[in-house]
């Protein structure tokens, strides 16, 4: 996957088959998708809604990136997104302790993606 993400060209040149990494990849996280909300489902027995779940897609990418996941591809560790998931749940467990408004918990975690963001695109500027 790292050879894969980083450069699919040189991937290929070296006989890894781009085409079946992507497509395990892919198949890999279908898998997990399905056993992570069937164990969400099973949580929330008789208390669903069409809304739940809503804004989830952004703290997981918001996660990756402050566990130091690139957005160029190529350069991340599972131990970082843990890290990265970990100082979220931290936060917004934190802030709700707080009794923090739920729209400035928000803010605070734009303020977090952003900063990641930025190293994150310094990082890569610095290398090029």
């Amino acid at each position: 996957l790292y050879a894969v993400g980083g450069n699919p060209e040189a991937a290929s040149v070296s006989g890894i088959s781009v085409f079946w990494v992507t497509m395990g990849a892919f198949i890999l996280a279908g898998i997990l998708y399905g056993f992570g909300s069937w164990l969400e489902c099973a949580r929330m027995v008789g208390s669903g809604s069409a809304a739940y779940g809503q804004g989830w897609e952004m703290d997981a990418i918001a996660a990756c990136v402050v566990g130091g996941v690139s957005f160029t591809g190529g350069i991340g560790k599972i131990s970082g997104v843990v890290v990265g998931v970990l100082i979220f749940t931290v936060l917004i467990y934190s802030l709700t302790i707080l009794g923090i408004d739920t729209n400035l918990q928000f803010v605070f975690e734009g303020i977090i993606i952003i900063t990641a963001v930025t190293l994150d695109c310094l990082k890569y500027v610095q290398k090029k």
